[in-house]
């Protein structure tokens, strides 16, 4: 084991956001990843002990790490995201919750072997799914809008509930159990439960109004809203323990259906921040469990008791809950499927091991085996299969990555027809219906609408895009439509015109600060791509083969053509721009913007001179 705790907080960080990286680069399930590696230099191999190592600091920052990831996820809860959903929504986080419960304890104390009293404890506290392990699968799934928004609500507003009803067990059982003060615990658990939730809401009331009315400069606002979350989950958690979850979620929530320009800024920072939490604390956790936990979780009754939770207890819970809602088959079946458990259950169970254990109930001890395994079951089960089982419900977006165009006009749309003949997904949008006019005409998919009003998030889904490319004749539009969109795409996805150095809004001296990258080459200004395209030019599309190499191919262009983008035999497309150079290879297909060929130009000029004597 290193002794060196600075070290160890160097490893854990490493290792988090390498798992992280490593899932994007393979496309596999992030959580899956993260936590082989904290079994590898935890129980495995062990190098680190952080329960052991971290101490007294270990409970808190874990406590702390969740109420922030939760806070994140709270923020993203806009009820106009909703709209159409919100009943079934309700009944899942309601009536499906607590047939969840139910049936959940009545497996731990049937099959796992646990008295009641420990089951319903344990089964109140697996009905959570939460932020740390949905909205990762839900970022690598693509899923449709439908059900990623109910896996999504659901994820975060049953996390604090799940905890609490843990909590609320656990007050009932000490009450059934006639201790001393049992009466007055079970009162003060429901009062401060109420208090967290006006203290949430109060809270962001307050942060939100010193926002609108300046009382916080730009600089301060982000540390304020985290210090103010930390200080919103303490007070509420050190009243009663578990209540600051929910009153994060509180807190998030209010924030989110404020709809503060402020909150929306800083979102990105705190999903960066969010992040990070995530994959240090994953690795954490799973490091911070021994071989004996490990090899537990092979007896035959906790093998048999996740077996249920995944195949009967989640499945009934949510038939029962949706039954007469306008979900389709499909939807229902992804639903019931995919509940992974994350964090939120590991810490919890953790607490309520130690605390259970010393009110004597022995069967408590294989609590954290329980968890363990079927939180990795899941994480597991559902991170693999749930892309597989989308595609087929024809519940997944996935697909060749698309191209979204901002901006109507005779370059965009000769464009997005080209991408539409090669099979790759292609939207224009424009706010003005004259400047679609030509996509529309050509039977392309369009968007009316401000693409950077707030309501584009709500009626445009932009989940089969991957790049995005700004083509409207003003250079500072197009540069602002570029910045915006950076947390989603990533500033390599993202590309603009070039600018137009006579007559724009002279912002060469920004391109390296604000905007995307410069689309195809400086050459390629508005002006200069529409008027080649209205006299003639075209998008022509070459194979590149052993036969007919890219060396030929640049021997023979001519010389008024522009390179705009290959499309790769995986069907990944790679667009052209000043800044980087595409490496074409043999099977990849090229586009470029070509001048008319000779016999175009004369049948042109035969019509031309035909219009002119008719005259």
């Amino acid at each position: 084991m290193l002794d060196s705790l600075l070290f160890q907080l160097m490893l854990v960080g490493l290792l988090g956001v390498g798992a992280q990286w490593i899932a994007w680069r393979f496309r596999l399930p992030a959580i899956v990843i993260m936590s082989i590696a904290g079994l590898m230099v935890g129980p495995i191999f062990g190098l680190i002990e952080p329960e052991q190592d971290f101490g007294p600091l270990y409970d808190p920052i874990i406590s702390l790490a969740v109420a922030i990831i939760l806070f994140e996820g709270s923020l993203n809860l806009d009820f106009k995201e909703v709209r159409g959903l919100g009943r079934p929504v309700f009944r899942i986080v309601t009536v499906g919750a607590f047939i969840s419960w139910i049936f959940g304890s009545f497996a731990a104390h049937y099959v796992a072997g646990l008295s009641w009293a420990v089951a319903f404890v344990i089964g109140g506290l697996f009905i959570v799914t939460g932020p740390t392990v949905i909205l990762p699968l839900l970022r690598q799934a693509k899923l449709k809008p439908r059900p990623a928004k109910i896996l999504k609500w659901e994820g975060i507003i049953v996390d604090p509930i799940g905890a609490l009803l843990a909590v609320f067990a656990f007050e009932f059982i000490v009450f059934l159990m006639g201790a001393e003060g049992s009466i007055t615990a079970l009162i003060t658990f429901f009062l401060a439960s109420i208090f967290a939730v006006i203290l949430g809401y109060g809270l962001g009331k307050g942060v939100g109004w010193m926002f609108e009315t300046g009382y916080v400069p730009e600089f301060l606002k982000s540390p304020v809203v985290l210090a103010t979350v930390l200080a919103c989950f303490t007070i509420a958690d050190e009243i009663t323990h578990e209540t600051g979850l929910l009153s994060v979620t509180a807190m998030g929530m209010t924030l989110a259906n404020m709809h503060i320009s402020s909150i929306s800024d800083m979102r990105h920072f705190k999903e960066n921040i969010s992040l990070l939490l995530i994959s240090t604390i994953f690795v954490m956790l799973t490091a911070s469990l021994n071989r004996e936990t490990l090899m537990e979780i092979f007896n035959i009754e906790i093998i048999g008791f996740v077996l249920l939770m995944l195949f009967i207890v989640r499945p009934l819970s949510i038939i029962a809950s949706t039954w007469g809602t306008d979900l389709t088959k499909q939807e229902k079946i992804l639903v019931s499927w995919i509940a992974p458990r994350g964090i939120v259950a590991l810490t919890v169970a953790s607490y309520f091991s130690s605390v259970l254990l010393d009110e004597g109930f022995e069967d408590a001890s294989i609590l954290k085996s329980l968890t363990f395994a079927l939180v990795f079951t899941t994480v597991v089960a559902h991170g693999f299969s749930i892309g597989w089982v989308s595609k087929k419900l024809g519940l997944s977006m996935e697909g060749p990555p698309g191209v979204l165009i901002a901006g109507g006009n005779a370059f965009t749309t000769e464009l997005a027809k080209t991408l539409n003949s090669m099979n790759i997904p292609v939207l224009v949008s424009d706010s003005s219906w004259m400047r679609l006019s030509g996509a529309r005409a050509q039977g392309l998919k369009t968007y009316h609408g401000e693409i950077l009003s707030e309501q584009t998030e709500y009626h445009l889904e932009m989940t089969p895009y991957e790049y995005l490319i700004s083509a409207t004749e003003y250079d500072s539009y197009n540069a602002l439509v570029c910045t915006t969109f950076v947390p989603e795409f990533g500033r390599n996805n993202l590309f603009q015109l070039s600018l137009n150095k006579q007559e724009g809004d002279k912002l060469e001296d920004l391109v390296h600060t604000i905007g995307g990258r410069i689309f195809m080459n400086e050459a390629a200004t508005w002006e200069e791509l529409n008027t080649r395209v209205e006299s003639g030019y075209v998008f022509r599309k070459t194979n590149i083969t052993r036969q007919y190499t890219y060396k030929d191919y640049l021997q023979k262009i001519d010389e008024h053509a522009m390179l705009v983008f290959v499309k790769k035999p995986t069907n990944k497309i790679e667009f052209f721009s000043h800044s980087n150079s595409v490496k074409v290879e043999n099977g990849d297909v090229i586009v470029s913007l070509t001048p008319p060929s000779k016999e175009h130009v004369k049948i042109q000029e035969k019509l031309n001179k035909q219009r002119n004597e008719s005259l």
